[in-house]
């Protein structure tokens, strides 16, 4: 046999059975991506004869004597493709780990194919951009900025420096390496809720060829953890061990299998004989909490940070300002409600996964798709007992984040393996491990009561939230405070009161999401304003322009907080109420719909702090290069939230150069310093800081030096064009570069950022909408968002962080949700089944800036990454609510869940 890959011949032969992406990626076409193993994401897009195919369904056998192009191969002769190119000038991507199967999608499409994109993209998932980009790129549009000068890069719409390498299939994700020595991991999962592991026979599973040990709770550090990684520690209860003999959901693992091959390690999975003692089990966090429940922790306490293990409460919290209860009494209208948000799948198209292997030098290397390295690295060292400099933890370009890679899912068992085999190992998870044992959104209960006075004032504000945080607390007590906190403390009222409990359940744990808790409270909060107004007579803006907190009003939710540093860096919310109402008036054409549509809008808006409380730290290094440019490291993550980019546009500007001339080195704990994680909208407003810092620094380190050859006055020497500066005097980043080189003194300089004081960012999103009474199919016929990032560090790049936040919203919205039955199974463990919006599901989302300077974040700028998605549910349901008069409480809005309402108040 032999195949035909990019116009080169390959004699290799596929194993029995393999497909063809397998094939493919072992040839060393790591463009080819894993994202399904079903068919449904398109990430392994490759051409067969000129057509798209999903290479991860095709049997490798089935492409001998056939032209086969992967991503690498399209541009010919090594040059750029016109549709690379254009991916490349419109920025069509975002993480980049879907990319190289859409370019070659789309590169296939003939010009009727290209008249109904919807139906032509459909086997192709973008989880990061909301496809707008992506279409920019089909239709020629270019949105970078050209010829930005020396010392002029922020707040430009600059390129992603890894742009050329992600159009080309050249970027490197945590998998695209070939490793020599390899072994792999599979774990078996638990098929029980809730058990007691009595015995686990290895002997069948050690007999598999191939097979090097078979790990559980025995070979495994006793020490409890949390998944869940934070800066501080104590915000997280420990309650897991990496392998336990008590199983409390199902798709927790029991044993991992280290093998020659995945197949012999799957192999093993299957003979692997477990004997287990069957424990009660709860799916419902209501019942969870009642008296007499069946205890899911019961030798936790509160030295593990475990509020009350007896009645399976992980965290809880209440407090009141004022008197509620007689405000409400008193108040002319009242509204009171219970809503319900339901579980979320991150489903970013890279799944958990890594790779272990001990050095030379004994040092525990550990490359994995994370978020927080530096913060899994002291966690290994921990449980290990290893000291820090014996541990490197780093990751390469990650395929997607959303909160899901806060966690330590995979590392740990890594390392075990890795140390226990002294060869290198490979663990990937399988897009339904990933559903069925990582984390979803925090499912929550949330009732509201709110009232107000006859002019509009808000009285009175009540939340009652039970949040169920699954099997186990990872992230259940700063979800749980932070969904109370920003979705009341933005309005300004005098009686306050929140009541909060977060549940242990036997079901897959949930954990940090993008929004961390806000976007389950403000359907409630915001769909309580709308009520009120409409009781009033009052419009939605003019409701919230009366009660909003404006600069110098506190911004307080009960119980009061022990951190008193968010402040206004800067105040855009009247500007992006004013925004959207304008937008929203806009000319446009009247909807061409039948009689049968109802038509309303509706909008919300959030506040969200812009960094986490408790301290996130970032360091931040950079030095002068020989030939005049920089080399700067960063502890930050790149996986789509475009840091990469904006580190490069702010130590750029600082140090009046171009980005082409600053040389970026991240997420890896070997370079040195600390970086707390890319979370929390952290990569910009802190790491960011820390860039500005070390650039300032060095900036004066440039000046000095060069007075000090000219014997001036360093107040007199300025950086411009690539030069230091002192009246008819310029040297050359290059010469002052020799000159330090020649004298021994090297030009470099650290930045640090503690994370405080912090800033608020604020988010108003508007929709108009179609109801079809009939059958309760919902049209978006517009939709607009206004945002207050403070000075706009990119804004292209920015603009697609919203639309990529609004397009992720609407998933959950409208169609995505993790089904469990009553058995705690997850019952739709992959992308068919769960309904991920594709190019056709999403409108486009016009995104508007408010005009503000933050007097904190670096260079004015602040935040801006998940706090677009948590205005999207609730302003979709007050436009339901606002074309339907019916008020729907439980997300997502899926025809099936409209119709029995609609069909009771409109007939059929």
């Amino acid at each position: 046999m032999s195949f035909e890959i990019n116009g080169t011949t390959f004699p290799q032969e596929p194993r029995a059975g393999q497909c063809l992406r397998t094939f493919l990626r072992e040839l060393g076409h790591f463009g080819v991506k894993k994202g399904c193993d079903a068919g449904d994401c398109g990430a392994c897009t490759v051409l067969l004869d000129g057509e798209p195919v999903h290479s991860c369904l095709i049997p490798a056998f089935r492409a001998e004597g056939r032209a086969v192009t992967t991503i690498e191969g399209l541009g010919g002769d090594g040059s750029a493709h016109p549709m690379q190119q254009a991916f490349l000038d419109a920025q069509g991507f975002q993480c980049g780990f879907c990319t190289a199967g859409m370019i070659l999608t789309c590169a296939s499409l003939n010009q009727a194919q290209r008249t109904d994109l919807g139906a032509a993209l459909k086997g192709n998932i973008c989880r990061c951009t909301g496809y707008r980009s992506i279409e920019d790129a089909l239709l020629g549009k270019n949105n970078v900025e050209e010829g930005v000068g020396a010392g002029a890069a922020f707040g430009r719409s600059l390129p992603a420096p890894a742009g050329p390498e992600i159009v080309r299939g050249k970027a490197r994700y945590t998998f695209d390496a070939a490793i020599d020595d390899l072994l792999h991991i599979k774990l078996l999962r638990s098929p029980h809720a809730h058990a007691k592991i009595v015995a686990i026979d290895r002997s069948a599973a050690l007999s598999v060829p191939g097979v090097h040990a078979v790990l559980t709770h025995e070979d495994a550090p006793s020490v409890l953890i949390s998944t869940a990684r934070h800066e501080k520690d104590w915000m997280d209860p420990e309650d897991t061990r990496i392998l336990d003999d008590v199983v409390r959901f199902i798709g927790q693992k029991v044993a991992a299998v280290i093998a020659e091959s995945e197949a012999a390690a799957e192999e093993a999975c299957r003979r692997l004989k477990v004997e287990y003692k069957i424990l009660p089990a709860l799916v419902d966090p209501e019942q969870a909490m009642a008296p007499g429940a069946p205890v899911i922790h019961p030798d936790r306490t509160t030295e593990n940070r475990v509020a009350d293990a007896p009645r399976n409460l992980v965290a809880e919290t209440h407090g009141e300002f004022g008197d509620v209860a007689a405000a409400l009494e008193k108040s002319a209208v009242t509204f009171e409600g219970t809503f319900h948000s339901h579980r979320v799948q991150h489903a970013a198209l890279e799944t958990h996964g890594g790779l272990a292997w001990l050095d030379e030098a004994g040092v525990l290397n550990v490359r994995t798709s994370t978020q927080v390295p530096f913060l899994t690295r002291r966690a290994l060292s921990d449980i290990f007992k290893l000291p820090m400099d014996k541990v490197r933890v780093f990751c390469e370009r990650v395929g997607g984040g959303f909160g899901g890679k806060q966690e330590m899912f995979v590392e740990d068992i890594l390392a075990l393996a890795a140390l226990r085999t002294g060869r290198p190992v490979k663990l990937e998870l399988t897009r339904e491990e990933q559903f069925i044992a990582t984390s979803t959104r925090h499912p929550m209960r949330v009732h509201i009561k709110a009232g107000a006075d006859a002019d509009g004032k808000l009285t009175a504000l009540q939340l009652d939230v039970l949040s169920n945080t699954g099997a186990y607390g990872n992230h259940a007590g700063p979800v749980m405070f932070h969904a109370l906190s920003e979705s009341i403390s933005v309005y300004n009222c005098p009686n306050k009161k929140v009541d909060g409990a977060a549940v242990y359940t036997n079901t897959v744990p949930a954990g940090a999401f993008r929004g961390y808790g806000l976007p389950q409270t403000l359907i409630a909060v915001e769909a309580a304003i709308d009520e009120l107004a409409k009781q009033l007579g009052i419009s939605p803006y003019d409701m919230r322009r009366l009660n909003v907190v404006k600069p110098g009003d506190p911004m307080l939710s009960p119980p009061p907080s022990e951190y008193h540093d968010v402040l206004y860096g800067s105040y855009g919310l009247d500007q992006c109420l004013d925004l959207v109402e304008r937008a929203m008036l806009g000319d446009q054409p009247p909807p061409d719909l039948s009689p049968e549509w109802l038509v309303g809008e509706g909008i919300a808006l959030t506040m969200i702090d812009t960094v986490p409380p408790a301290g996130h730290i970032a360091d931040a290094m950079i030095a002068l290069r020989d030939d005049g440019g920089f080399d700067l490291t960063v502890g930050t993550a790149e996986f789509g939230n475009g840091t990469s980019t904006v580190h490069r546009q702010i130590a750029a500007t600082m140090l009046a150069t171009t980005v082409d001339q600053i040389r970026l080195r991240q997420s890896d704990t070997a370079h040195g310093g600390h970086d707390t994680g890319a979370y929390g909208s952290a990569g910009t407003f802190v790491a960011g800081k820390a860039t500005h810092a070390a650039a300032l620094q060095l900036a004066t380190e440039l000046k000095v030096a060069a007075a000090a050859a000219w014997l001036c006055d360093a107040g007199s020497c300025t950086l411009e064009g690539e030069t230091v500066v002192s009246g008819v005097r310029r040297m050359s980043f290059a010469e002052l570069a020799k000159l330090a080189r020649e004298h021994g003194q090297p030009l470099a300089a650290s930045g640090n950022s503690g994370g405080t004081p912090r800033s608020v960012g604020f988010n108003v999103q508007g929709f108009r909408v179609a109801v079809n009474k009939g059958t309760g199919e919902i049209k978006i016929l517009k939709s607009v968002q206004a945002a207050d990032a403070g000075v706009v560090a990119n804004p292209m790049q920015c603009r697609g962080q919203v639309e990529g936040g609004v397009a992720q919203a609407l998933g959950a919205a409208l169609y995505e949700e993790m089904v469990i039955d009553a058995d705690g199974r997850v019952t739709n463990p992959k992308f068919r089944d769960y309904h991920l919006p594709s190019f056709a599901d999403v409108p486009r989302t016009e995104v508007l800036f408010a005009e503000t300077s933050d007097t904190i974040g670096p260079l004015g700028a602040k935040s801006m990454s998940e706090s677009p998605y948590n205005p999207v549910t609730a302003a979709l349901g007050n436009a339901i609510a606002d074309a339907t008069g019916i008020r729907f409480t439980a997300p997502p809005f899926k025809p099936d869940r409209l119709f029995p309402a609609l069909r009771e108040k409109f007939g059929s």
